[in-house]
């Protein structure tokens, strides 16, 4: 068994499901995302879209735009949650993690 093939056994695979949900009208678009952690937390964000009275109705680009807004809200809130859990444990500032 070479290294890599222990290292694989030794840790078990691990997955984070993170859901989307959508609710849209005419000229607005909002996301709520939300992520389980394997340690039972939940993390969770919103994003919105506007569309310009001139734009077309697009919803899907509403959604993407919303989506990845959220998808970003929550990149950013797991980030502070992994710098203040370093924090913890260490017993000192660490810098910033971006």
């Amino acid at each position: 068994m070479t290294q890599t093939q222990a290292q694989a056994q030794a840790r078990p695979a691990v997955g984070w499901h993170v859901e989307l949900e959508f609710d849209e009208d005419d000229h607005r678009t909002r996301a709520a995302a939300l992520v389980r952690l394997p340690d039972g937390s939940e993390v969770r964000a919103h994003g919105y879209a506007s569309r310009h009275p001139s734009d077309s109705n697009q919803p899907r680009v509403g959604e993407e735009v919303a989506g990845a807004r959220a998808l970003n809200e929550l990149a950013m809130q797991l980030l502070t949650k992994a710098h203040d859990e370093i924090d913890e444990a260490s017993g000192r500032t660490s810098h910033p993690l971006t």
